[in-house]
């Protein structure tokens, strides 16, 4: 019998025949290094359905062998209406307490697009929990390549059972946290749940040989599980991680504050909770970078920009709005920027070369809309 296999590429579910050990996506092209998972009967009901691919996606080298009617058969790619269900993993880490955490920070040590502020972020944002907001230490998950467990590598599978243990047991009145610092990247959207024909992406440690993790996964993963009376938080310190979590409504705000909500959602996917509660702040928008800088600390220690200035403002503030914290945020960037930069006409050069022409807006994505000056921001 054949069974079924997410593609490492772009996320789509496969349908892989029983010997294979790997198998290429139709769609994206990737390599999947296959697992050993449970059949799929041929008549079994699925949360979801299966969808042929067209001959001209294929080719004509583009038919592999696949039980059923005929020697070769045009594979089929799984389209999920819900997430699979969340399976628990990492048992090191307690599961167990109204408030859990996972982050993730990724360095990328030894390649040339290596980062130097990921892991301090991490280190940061346990502190910040722990410390000032009550978090147990114990229900606290770090994924960095300082760790010298294997299964605390963030990996790209390690990320995805890490991710699967967040949300797994929650109940209501459990508080959740994903924070990532790292590289983000966009990717072209193939089963066509995005408004401007793009995924959003996360880079773990090993994306070169496994691929990424797309916006499809993470939402099916932990936004779509997420019981009524949960609430997750995520901060995403990544480029192009506007809406990588791919909640459906995305707060569009001015340099002056005035806010509007914008509505993504899309008529033939779901991208919304079980009820739940999911908001995200992100480093920038789909389409920005993000930086990684000494500016902020004085020093020679380097830091995410969003990283850093979120968790000065939930510590400098108590009690603050999700709206006066996007303002903190955004503001905290703007002033680091604007106090950097070198004047007269001579310094256009040094300008351009130390900052880009690039702009780091921090974005708000929730599952919801809401008045974000008068809801209390709480972890």
């Amino acid at each position: 019998m054949a069974r079924r296999e997410r593609c490492s590429g772009c996320g789509l579910y496969l349908l892989v025949p029983p010997e294979a050990q790997t198998i290429r996506c139709a769609v994206c092209q990737a390599i999947t290094i296959t697992n050993t998972i449970t059949p799929v009967a041929g008549n079994q009901r699925h949360n979801g359905h299966w969808v042929q691919l067209h001959d001209s996606v294929l080719g004509p080298a583009g038919r592999p062998s696949y039980p059923g009617t005929g020697t070769h058969q045009i594979p089929y790619v799984y389209v999920p209406h819900r997430p699979p269900q969340p399976r628990p993993s990492l048992s090191p880490v307690s599961a167990h307490g109204r408030k859990r955490a996972l982050l993730c920070g990724v360095n990328y040590h030894g390649k040339s697009y290596r980062l130097k502020g990921s892991i301090n972020d991490v280190k940061c944002m346990r502190y910040l929990l722990v410390e000032k907001l009550g978090f147990p230490t114990d229900s606290i998950l770090m994924l960095t390549e300082d760790e010298t467990d294997p299964f605390k590598i963030p990996t790209k599978q390690n990320i995805r059972k890490a991710l699967r243990w967040l949300v797994y047991g929650c109940q209501a009145g459990d508080s959740l946290v994903f924070h990532f610092s790292g590289h983000g990247t966009r990717q072209i959207d193939y089963n066509h749940d995005e408004l401007d024909g793009y995924d959003e992406a996360l880079c773990p440690l090993d994306h070169e040989t496994e691929g990424n993790i797309i916006d499809d996964e993470i939402n099916d993963t932990i936004v779509r599980p997420l019981p009524r009376g949960v609430t997750l938080h995520a901060i995403i310190d990544a480029c192009h991680s506007g809406t990588v979590l791919d909640l459906p409504f995305v707060c569009r705000m001015n340099k002056e504050g005035f806010y509007m909500w914008e509505d993504q959602r899309h008529p033939l996917f779901y991208k919304g909770t079980s009820g739940g509660q999911a908001y995200c702040f992100s480093a920038c928008d789909d389409d920005q970078s993000s930086a990684d800088t000494t500016a902020f600390t004085g020093t020679s220690t380097r830091t995410g920009a969003m990283t850093f200035s979120f968790i000065q403002a939930v510590q400098n503030e108590p009690g603050l709005t999700y709206g006066r914290l996007l303002n903190a945020i955004r503001n905290s960037i703007r002033d680091v920027k604007a106090g950097l930069r070198l004047n007269g006409p001579i310094a256009t050069l040094f300008n351009k070369v130390l900052f880009g022409t690039a702009t780091q807006e921090p974005q708000l994505t929730s599952s919801e809309k809401f008045d974000i000056y008068s809801k209390q921001f709480v972890l």
